[in-house]
């Protein structure tokens, strides 16, 4: 690191969890974002502004008037926009060092394996439940781990899942395939309270910043927050036996 890296970079150097090795490792991470919205939105700004070397953030979708009451990396000028050509746009604004690759087709199946399989971590910022299951399986079968997070109306949840753990479960241990819905849990359909999805990025955002520079403790099972209330609870998740993605063959 030069002098202004170190400057730039120099409230979390000195957090002893951190320090100049820790440092080091961030800038030297590959990260991808699947999703640009809500999630990703405070997620890409936080890892480029923490020193992520190389983030690649994926979205097929473009920014709408109606994104702009929670999606913070766009703006009006931002319009029609790729969503994560904008995300690019504004994270390079916080830190021009940081190196950022867009992904704006759809990932699924060959696309989504490379992608996974070239980055150390991966988080998942998306809102359906086809594509939660989609960015598992590549996680499982790449071995890279996952920070997965959700928020709809006053609720957000977060969970981190290591495939490289044996005892780690996968997101199809906690939500099996399906017994769960898709359309009735996106924000379009059900509404979300615009700081809910600031809270569960910023929690996605330090479990990565975490886990890359070696800094404390993985975050283990799941946590949920409602916003109603104000509490957060957790719960712990076992590996499911019979899971159809991970169970030992």
């Amino acid at each position: 690191m030069n002098d202004e890296a170190l400057l730039r970079y120099s409230r979390q150097i000195m957090l002893e969890a951190i320090d100049i090795e820790g440092q080091e490792r961030l800038l030297a991470s590959r990260v991808l974002v699947v999703g640009a919205g809500g999630l990703g939105s405070p997620v890409a700004l936080y890892l480029a502004a923490a020193g992520v070397g190389r983030l690649t953030l994926a979205d097929a979708d473009r920014v709408e008037l109606s994104n702009l009451q929670r999606q913070i990396a766009h703006g009006m000028v931002d319009l029609d926009r790729n969503k994560a050509e904008s995300a690019r746009e504004t994270a390079l604004g916080l830190n021009p060092g940081c190196t950022i690759h867009v992904l704006t087709d759809h990932l699924e199946g060959a696309a989504m394996d490379d992608a996974v399989a070239n980055v150390d971590l991966v988080l998942d910022c998306t809102d359906r439940f086809s594509s939660r299951y989609a960015i598992n399986a590549a996680c499982r079968k790449a071995g890279v781990p996952l920070v997965s997070g959700a928020a709809i109306r006053f609720s957000g949840q977060l969970a981190v899942f290591d495939p490289r753990d044996p005892e780690s479960p996968c997101y199809a241990c906690l939500y099996p395939p399906g017994e769960g819905g898709d359309e009735e849990l996106r924000c379009a359909e059900n509404g979300v309270v615009a700081p809910l999805v600031g809270l569960i990025g910023c929690f996605q955002a330090l479990e990565a910043i975490k886990w890359l520079s070696g800094a404390g403790r993985p975050h283990r099972g799941l946590s949920t927050f409602d916003g109603m209330s104000g509490q957060w609870r957790h719960f712990q998740v076992p590996r499911d036996p019979a899971c159809p993605v991970c169970a030992t063959r």
